[in-house]
């Protein structure tokens, strides 16, 4: 490990490790021996054999964390949506994937997962997900998806929503 602070390379020593929420990575909090900065890392525990996406065209790729992220930063672009919360909404999706997939999962099964937690994180980059997600076609595509989220917000009582 290098320490982000002084850049020396393997002088530090783990002070404390714990499990995250969902328990699919790990947080250490390390110092290092060099400068004495304390950092804290976060390792991903990696689920053996690789998931791969079946896309619209029918081509595989290898599932890619950082698309979906990217995806959804585009999404909440100016929206007060945090980080943390963009990694927790990514790692719920991943977690789905894992325990109902071995090897394939389609990336419309994936866009629904994400759309389905971002609606109840924040409606306005739902709307903005759904409208490339589903390739709206035309403003009466996204009027409807708008309409739908306003009947929903009317609809559900605060004990229901479910924010993280």
């Amino acid at each position: 490990m290098r320490c982000p602070f002084c850049k020396e390379l393997g002088s530090d020593r783990v002070i404390d490790s714990r499990l995250s929420d969902a328990g699919a990575s790990i947080r250490r909090r390390r110092e290092c021996e060099s400068c004495g900065r304390r950092f804290t890392t976060k390792e991903r525990i990696e689920t053996g054999a690789r998931v791969l996406v079946v896309k619209k065209d029918g081509t595989r790729v290898p599932y890619d964390r950082g698309k979906l992220i990217a995806g959804l930063q585009k999404a909440c672009y100016k929206r007060t949506v945090s980080e943390a919360d963009l990694e927790k909404l990514a790692e719920k999706v991943e977690d789905t994937i894992f325990q109902r997939f071995d090897r394939e999962v389609s990336s419309q099964f994936v866009g629904e997962q994400a759309a389905r937690l971002l609606r109840d994180l924040d409606q306005i980059a739902y709307v903005r997900f759904a409208s490339v997600y589903r390739q709206f076609q035309d403003l009466g595509d996204f009027v409807e998806e708008v309409e739908d989220v306003r009947h929903r917000a009317e609809t559900e009582s605060p004990d229901q929503q479910t924010l993280f």
